[in-house]
């Protein structure tokens, strides 16, 4: 076969979508000496890429994502390359093309999450490209031949959304992580005082929108300055608090934001500047040589998120060693499993007491990490690319 693969989100310009496509790609490579590939970058990621099995070609194909020249031009390339078969890593096939594909679905947060609130776009602009999404997933979803998703919880909500659509028309492959960050010398001490962090701390990685509900975990530090081992259990908020021993372990325990400096993660500055929450910090891009040993000193790695397609951010900080803290969403339930210490995401008084928890028993945090370690190995982009190249030849 000739099989073609969008890798316009190749490497760390498509951030989640971008190491999806590139284990993707990378994993074909070592497993598929039949089929020949033909590889479609940008500019930007255009170098980024280097064949390393003779069946793969890269083709420039410099069309930005959800735009005109994506849906007009792109199509007229692909069609050039007289391809068997192809694969859109994302929703966005272009409605021009006609012949076979198949599609990854990550998540359906777009139609889940339709607001102004999470867009910079005027409301006019934003509902009319919200438009303009919605018939090109719903298209994409009807004319593949094939859909994959990387969650079974993505494919049940696939099938909630699009009732009709055959159960059997869609596959699950788990992605998988990796670790990300070299160790070499302990640098930590170093690099805590580069960032002006003192512990204990707790570190949240990755952008901010509004279902990731960093709004609530802000709101929740805020509450958790003022909490003395010395409240009673009476209220939900006190019971958080019995959980703080004599020593206030609560109290001057911050959270640390990494993520790049966007509109949200400017919005969310400000909304924690507003109430006043004094252990918030925000360390904006951090390069992975630092995020490393950020990651690895911090007491949890906690996740608020309300909804995802699949839970990769909390698997890289177990397999770093890390506890994790997480809402108790249905992806997270099953991608986690056991390893994780669960809340419930639109309550704060429920992160307090998972904060408080992870802080005061050690025993607890051995036990997250062990099994964070073990939990970690039952994904793998080996495996991944495996059951893809599968799908392909069905």
């Amino acid at each position: 076969m000739r099989i073609g693969i969008d890798a316009r989100f190749f490497g760390s310009i498509g951030k989640g979508l971008g190491r999806y496509t590139q284990k993707l790609i990378e994993n074909l490579e070592k497993t598929d000496s039949e089929n020949q590939y033909v590889i479609f970058l940008r500019k930007e990621n255009f170098d980024e890429y280097r064949p390393k099995n003779k069946n793969f070609q890269k083709v420039l194909a410099d069309y930005r994502w959800y735009s005109f020249s994506e849906q007009l031009f792109f199509p007229k390339l692909l069609y050039k390359y007289k391809l068997d078969l192809m694969h859109f890593p994302h929703f966005n096939a272009p409605l021009l093309y006609r012949k076979k594909f198949v599609l990854t679905i990550h998540d359906l947060i777009l139609i889940h999450f339709p607001t102004v609130r999470s867009s910079t776009l005027s409301p006019v602009f934003y509902w009319f490209k919200f438009l303009a999404y919605k018939i090109v997933i719903w298209s994409a979803v009807h004319r593949c031949k094939k859909i994959i998703a990387v969650s079974k919880f993505t494919k049940k909500d696939i099938l909630n959304v699009y009732k009709d659509i055959p159960e059997n028309k869609i596959e699950v492959t788990y992605e998988a992580c990796e670790n990300l960050y070299a160790t070499g010398p302990d640098r930590s001490d170093e690099i805590l005082r580069k960032y002006g962090i003192i512990k204990p701390y707790l570190i949240y990685i990755g952008n901010v929108y509004p279902h990731k509900n960093p709004e609530r975990l802000v709101l929740a530090f805020k509450k958790l300055e003022k909490i003395r081992g010395d409240i009673h259990p009476r209220t939900n908020e006190n019971n958080a608090a019995s959980l703080a021993d004599s020593k206030n372990i609560g109290v001057g325990v911050k959270l640390a934001f990494v993520g790049s400096e966007d509109y949200f993660y400017r919005r969310l500055k400000n909304f924690s500047a507003e109430n006043e929450a004094k252990n918030v910090l925000f360390l904006e891009f951090v390069p992975d040589s630092d995020l490393g040993a950020l990651l690895r000193s911090a007491e949890a790695y906690i996740r608020p998120s309300l909804y995802e397609g699949f839970e990769l951010p909390p698997l890289e900080a177990m397999s770093e060693g890390v506890p994790v803290l997480s809402s108790d969403h249905e992806c997270a339930l099953e991608i986690l499993g056991d390893s994780a210490l669960y809340f419930d995401g639109k309550n704060t008084d429920d992160m307090i007491s998972a904060i408080l928890k992870i802080l005061s028993d050690g025993e607890l945090r051995k036990r997250l990490i062990k099994k964070g370690y073990e939990q970690v190995k039952k994904y793998s982009w080996e495996k991944m690319a495996r059951e893809t190249l599968e799908i392909y030849k069905k």
